[in-house]
C-alpha cells in the first residue's frame, strides 16, 4: 500500500484548519484495516461469482428470497457476519470519532460492520443499516446482538414466532426514509470539506454529495489506492489506505496548530 503523498497531506490539513463542518463518506476501504473484504456485495464475500447453492449473491441477499426462503438468506448473512466476526474499528474510524471534539462531523456510511458506531460516532448515516441490529418482521420486537454465534438459522422472534431480520439494506428493497431523510438536512446545512474514503462510489447517494460539492467550490478530498466514480471530481487524491492517510492527516494538523 502506498504511503499518502506528504504535500498532499499538508494541503488537505490547511484546508482542515479552515474548516468547521465536514463530511465523511465511507465505504468497505476504510474497514480494509479491520481485516474485512473490500469486494462488491454486501460483505464482499462474492465478488463475480455464483453462491454455493448456484443462485447469484444478489438473489440470495435479495428481499424476495428473505420473503420467500428465509434459510438460503440467513445462510450467506451468517457467512458475511462471520467473516467480521473478532474484528475492530481501526485508526481510521477512530480519528474521524475523534475530531467530534474539533469540528462538527457527520459520517454517511455504506457499511454495515458497525465500526463508526463502536468508534464513537455520533452524528452516523448508516445509509445500508448495521447487521447486528435485528428486527421482526411482523411485531415490534428489536434487539442488538455482538455476533450471530448463538442465533438458530433462520432466528424465529420470541414474542410472536414470525421470522427475524437484520436492519439491513437487501438487494431490491429501498433505502430507509429517516436515513435520506437525515442525508438531504445535513447537505441542506452544507458543509466545508467533503471526503470520501474507500469507496467506489458507485451509488448515486454516495457520489451525489461529492459531485454536488465540486461543483460549489467546496473542496473534496478522495481517499483510496483506486480510481473511482468521483476521482475526476475531487480537488485532492490520496492513493493510499484510510488509516495510513488519516494518521498523516492527523499528525499534519497537530504541526499546523504548533
Amino acid at each position: 500500500m502506498n504511503a499518502p503523498d506528504s504535500t498532499l497531506v499538508t494541503r488537505i490539513a490547511a484546508e482542515l484548519q479552515r474548516a468547521r463542518r465536514l463530511l465523511f463518506i465511507t465505504g468497505a476501504g476504510i474497514s480494509a484495516d479491520s481485516g474485512l473484504p473490500t469486494y462488491r456485495g454486501i460483505g464482499g464475500l462474492y465478488n463475480d461469482r455464483t453462491t454455493e447453492d448456484q443462485f447469484p449473491i444478489e438473489t440470495a441477499l435479495s428481499g424476495a428470497m428473505l420473503d420467500a426462503n428465509p434459510a438460503i438468506t440467513w445462510k450467506y448473512l451468517h457467512q458475511i457476519e462471520h467473516s467480521c466476526r473478532g474484528a475492530h474499528f481501526n485508526d481510521a474510524h477512530a480519528i474521524i470519532a475523534e475530531w467530534q471534539e474539533r469540528f462538527e462531523v457527520c459520517v454517511l456510511t455504506q457499511n454495515i460492520d458497525g465500526f463508526h458506531r463502536d468508534a464513537g460516532s455520533r452524528n452516523l448515516i448508516e445509509i445500508h443499516g448495521d447487521i447486528h441490529d435485528l428486527l421482526c418482521t411482523r411485531c415490534d420486537y428489536a434487539t442488538t446482538v455482538p455476533d450471530y454465534s448463538e442465533l438458530r438459522l433462520p432466528p424465529l422472534c420470541p414474542r410472536c414466532s414470525a421470522p427475524i431480520r437484520p436492519r439491513v439494506v437487501l438487494f431490491g428493497e429501498v433505502l430507509p426514509v429517516h436515513a435520506i431523510q437525515h442525508l438531504y438536512a445535513e447537505l441542506d446545512r452544507g458543509f466545508d470539506l467533503v471526503f470520501s474514503i474507500g469507496t467506489t462510489s458507485i451509488f448515486p447517494y454516495i457520489a451525489g454529495p461529492v459531485v454536488q460539492a465540486s461543483q460549489m467550490g467546496i473542496p473534496t478530498i478522495e481517499i483510496n489506492p483506486s480510481d473511482t466514480h468521483v476521482s475526476r471530481f475531487v480537488d485532492y487524491k490520496l492513493t493510499a489506505g484510510a488509516a495510513a492517510s488519516l494518521r498523516a492527516l492527523r499528525r499534519a494538523l497537530h504541526e499546523l496548530a504548533d
